[in-house]
């Protein structure tokens, strides 16, 4: 069985520390490899293709999770070739969580908010749920690891002061190698960032292929700036890219993608061919709405990547 979807859950949220513990992980720039070292340690994995498990969520006009559909409602479709659903279920399975926090110096005046923001989120968590912790500016680190108590990683973000550099595609690379060692099969990736990079080894495109190849979903709330990128990266991976133009419709961003992220159906289906090619394969979802229904928003993975023999 291959998944595609929602396995990862990273929560990036610009904020700036200094390293203060001799035992942390961090990513230091350099110049930038001729191919990721993840993408190089994925090529190792070797698997069969016999059914790929797609999380979808669905979402209505005003950002709420649509629960509520049938399994007649959806298609889907690989290459272009639509194949039958022999799988459907609603998932509200534990997540883990890495977050992942912005501190770069121009995060400096939405500091407070950008931990309330946080704070807001852990205080969803449900029981089951695992989070851990990385922040970046010039470079990215890990701050704690994985833990059952939100207040662990609350107390780390206390310490954190705004900084340097972004280096935003480092710690998205980072926050996916991280987010693996959470308990739970359900793992997230979620960016709260007010900017683009300007400090990264990986390029956008490598961080793509890391991406694809790691089974990560990227969700991401940005602040202020409309976030092209972190958009790219949300909708290649299956998850949602949130514009928050206002500080103070923050708190109901960050409540729509908690709702999001534990809110998702499952759909399952077995490939045309059971062959281990090694190609990269696009997925299409699409959701028919209930009459008398305005227009839903899915969300899903676009693809995966076959292994090879």
């Amino acid at each position: 069985m291959f998944r595609i979807g929602l396995t990862a859950a990273v929560f990036l949220l610009l904020s700036s520390s200094a390293s203060r513990a001799q035992d942390r992980t961090s990513i230091t720039p350099r110049k930038r490899p001729s191919l990721p070292a993840a993408a190089t340690r994925a090529i190792n994995l070797r698997y069969d293709v016999r059914l790929v498990q797609v999380p979808v969520t669905v979402t209505d006009a005003r950002g709420l999770p649509k629960i509520d559909l049938p399994r007649d409602a959806f298609r889907i479709f690989e290459d272009d070739v639509e194949r039958p659903i022999s799988s459907f279920m609603l998932d509200d399975a534990p997540i883990s969580a890495t977050l992942v926090f912005d501190s770069s110096r121009s995060m400096k005046p939405r500091m407070a908010d950008a931990r309330a923001g946080v704070e807001q989120f852990l205080r969803t968590a449900l029981p089951g749920d695992d989070f851990s912790l990385v922040r970046f500016s010039d470079r990215a680190e890990i701050l704690t690891k994985f833990t059952t108590d939100p207040d662990v990683l609350l107390r780390e973000l206390n310490s954190v002061e705004a900084r340097g550099w972004t280096a935003l595609f480092d710690a998205v690379c980072l926050g996916a190698h991280q987010v693996r060692k959470g308990a739970n099969q359900r793992r997230v990736v979620v960016v709260f960032s007010d900017g683009g990079d300007n400090n990264s080894r990986y390029s956008e495109s490598e961080l793509l292929s890391v991406l694809r190849e790691s089974d990560v979903e990227v969700n991401a709330i940005s602040m202020i700036e409309k976030p092209r990128t972190l958009e790219r990266l949300a909708e290649e991976t299956g998850g949602r890219a949130y514009w928050v133009r206002k500080i103070e419709d923050l708190p109901e961003a960050v409540e729509a993608l908690s709702r999001q992220i534990r809110s998702e159906y499952v759909l399952g289906y077995s490939p045309a061919a059971f062959a281990n090619d090694g190609k990269y394969h696009r997925v299409r979802i699409e959701v028919k709405p209930p009459d008398g229904t305005q227009r839903l928003r899915t969300s899903w993975r676009r693809g995966y990547l076959a292994p090879g023999e």
